[in-house]
């Protein structure tokens, strides 16, 4: 064990800078429309070890982050999840769920995964190895959400914009970016400036007391 130390704030120090990063993050949305323009890596870089920085059962760090801006690799990537959505949206999915896409505009067309600058397919690792040695990981599926909530959250603050993609079933993630057998894919990320003119859905977030039950 090491010393830690976190700054103190007062309570009203803390609701001043609560409310701001609630007023700031609260503008952030998802897009389906993207810039072309480029993005340092070394920004990716940076997101993604924020991304890293989130806790992890017996701090197993159970994630791998592949960055990909290769325009081939995001062409058959593109091919690949068009091929499932396709499937999704002509059988796989119920007119329920088709209804509550609706408003959304989504169809089973993803230009976004050519024209993003970057992708950034987050997979999930149910075990590693050290020293030739099979070691479990820990409560993976959730460690590996709160770290995509963390890159989701330092993208936005970097000044880019994201779309948690989630073609299913992603298998093809693997196979493509060939990646090894206890990695199984999670969650796809273009990343990038939205494109200009770029709109997204009016839609309404709950409120406060949709959200919180309060034990007093």
């Amino acid at each position: 064990m090491i010393p830690y130390h976190l700054p103190y704030k007062s309570p009203e120090q803390m609701e001043r800078a609560s409310r701001a990063f609630y007023e700031h993050i609260s503008q952030r949305r998802s897009i389906r429309e993207f810039s072309n323009v480029p993005v340092p890596a070394k920004i990716i870089e940076n997101l993604i070890l924020s991304a890293s920085s989130a806790p992890s059962g017996a701090n197993k760090q159970p994630w791998m982050f592949c960055a990909i801006s290769n325009p081939a690799l995001k062409s058959e990537i593109r091919k690949a999840a068009e091929k499932e959505e396709r499937e999704n949206y002509q059988g796989r999915m119920g007119d329920e769920w088709l209804k509550d896409l609706a408003p959304m505009g989504t169809n089973e067309h993803k230009e976004f995964l050519e024209t993003a600058p970057w992708l950034i397919a987050v997979f999930k690792k149910s075990y590693d190895f050290e020293n030739r040695v099979k070691r479990k990981n820990y409560y993976v599926q959730e460690s590996v959400g709160i770290a995509c909530g963390f890159l989701l959250i330092a993208i936005y603050d970097a000044g880019l914009a994201a779309l948690t993609h989630t073609p299913s079933p992603m298998q093809f993630l693997k196979k493509i970016l060939m990646r090894p057998e206890n990695e199984s894919p999670f969650l796809l990320i273009p990343v990038g400036y939205p494109a200009e003119g770029a709109t997204v859905p009016d839609i309404r977030r709950k409120n406060a007391e949709e959200v919180i039950e309060w034990y007093l």
